[in-house]
């Protein structure tokens, strides 16, 4: 009886992480990655809704591990979250970033369900994560900085003279191969652990560990570096557009590897009680999220690429690398982290790059952007934990 109890209460949970699943799938994670190549004209709406669902269950079962044990183990202390407590939250957080979906507005995702799981921890009466929250809270205000500034710069690169456009581009791909081989893969690590291309290949070359690692990532930047040489001597548009649409995919793998543990990973230790791997709710959660990029993404794909900013490739370019960069930091380090924050800000940093003041960034969509980002994660905790209090109270 108690095992079928558990299985119940799981799956009622289950539920519950798929419909948020479904709502990051219809939002951040499947609107922001292709949105700068829409923006370029470099690839459909529709078509980018199609690929980024792909993307984005690759990234999840390959990358998702690290922000799932966060969000489910290293939120709250001194307590573990119960089924009604996974159910609240989850819920709350889906309906709230469903609502934001249909609105138009780019509703933090990431913050929306950290503040959830917290709201729901602290109403069990679990202890403040300080530490994580300091990690947290860092990531969150340096994003927009970080992310913003780099695209510009990158930006003004492409766009001034001294040094030619094709040698920035050439050296551009080359950085994003030695980002490629550095990112770390689950199913490349042991023990639990993941491991990167470059560790895993150089593990098993002659010599030390870490001139192996350096040869396997000079290799790996090189096969993006001659592709890219010959393409921008022969014809330079068509190659740039490449680039971007390769960026975009990333920035989609990237997303499924931190998204998804926004969605399933507050059901971890639900499912160690329940006999069910990690594995398992990482695929789960990637089904859900490319469901919701197929049948919701293109409406906020529209909205982030037409309102924010008049995009070109080179643009775009210069968003989504920092883009990239960022998502696997926060994938590698277990935060929880919002793609509109992060895709959002590069495209405004990108934006102000251009000739003209603002760049064609929008100010007044700016500052509700902003506004909708605060209110989403206090919002979400002060809900989600006056709803668990409540029910507790009717219930217990």
């Amino acid at each position: 009886m108690v095992e079928i109890a558990t299985i119940a209460t799981f799956l009622i949970a289950a539920m519950a992480s798929l419909f948020m699943a479904w709502s990051i799938g219809a939002g951040s994670s499947g609107s922001t990655p292709f949105a700068p190549a829409v923006g370029a004209n470099a690839i459909s709406v529709m078509r980018a809704g199609f690929l980024v669902g792909i993307l984005g269950l690759a990234g999840a079962v390959l990358q998702g591990q690290n922000v799932s044990e966060a969000m489910g183990r290293e939120l709250i202390a001194g307590v573990s979250l119960t089924p009604a407590a996974v159910t609240i939250a989850l819920t709350l957080a889906a309906v709230l970033v469903a609502i934001g979906v249909f609105a138009g507005y780019p509703i933090a995702t990431a913050f929306t369900s950290t503040g959830a799981v917290i709201g729901v921890g602290l109403a069990l009466g679990g202890d403040p994560a300080w530490l994580k929250y300091a990690e947290i809270a860092t990531m969150w205000t340096l994003t927009p900085f970080v992310g913003g500034f780099s695209a510009y710069l990158i930006a003004r690169a492409l766009r001034d003279e001294p040094v030619p456009e094709r040698v920035v581009v050439i050296g551009l791909s080359g950085l994003v191969g030695v980002l490629v081989a550095n990112i770390e893969f689950a199913v490349l690590g042991s023990d639990g652990d993941g491991a990167s291309i470059a560790a895993a290949v150089g593990a098993f070359l002659p010599g030390p560990v870490a001139a192996g690692i350096f040869v396997v990532t000079a290799a790996v930047a090189l096969g993006w570096v001659v592709p890219t040489a010959i393409g921008m001597r022969n014809d330079p548009v068509r190659t740039e557009r490449r680039f971007l649409l390769v960026m975009g995919a990333l920035v989609a793998f990237s997303a499924g590897g931190s998204q998804v543990g926004l969605a399933v990973g507050p059901l971890v230790p639900l499912g160690d009680d329940a006999g069910i791997p990690l594995f398992a709710l990482l695929a789960g959660g990637g089904v859900g999220l490319l469901v919701g990029s197929w049948t919701g993404a293109p409406r906020m794909i529209k909205a982030i690429a037409q309102d924010y900013s008049s995009l070109g490739p080179r643009r775009s370019i210069a968003a989504l690398i920092p883009s990239f960069a960022l998502a696997q930091v926060a994938v590698l380090f277990g935060i929880p982290v919002s793609f509109n924050e992060i895709v959002v800000s590069s495209i405004i940093g990108s934006g102000y790059a251009a000739v003209g003041a603002g760049g064609g960034v929008s100010g007044r969509k700016m500052a509700f952007t902003v506004l909708a980002w605060f209110l989403s994660f206090v919002g979400a905790l002060l809900l989600s934990f006056g709803a668990f209090w409540t029910f507790e109270f009717l219930f217990a």
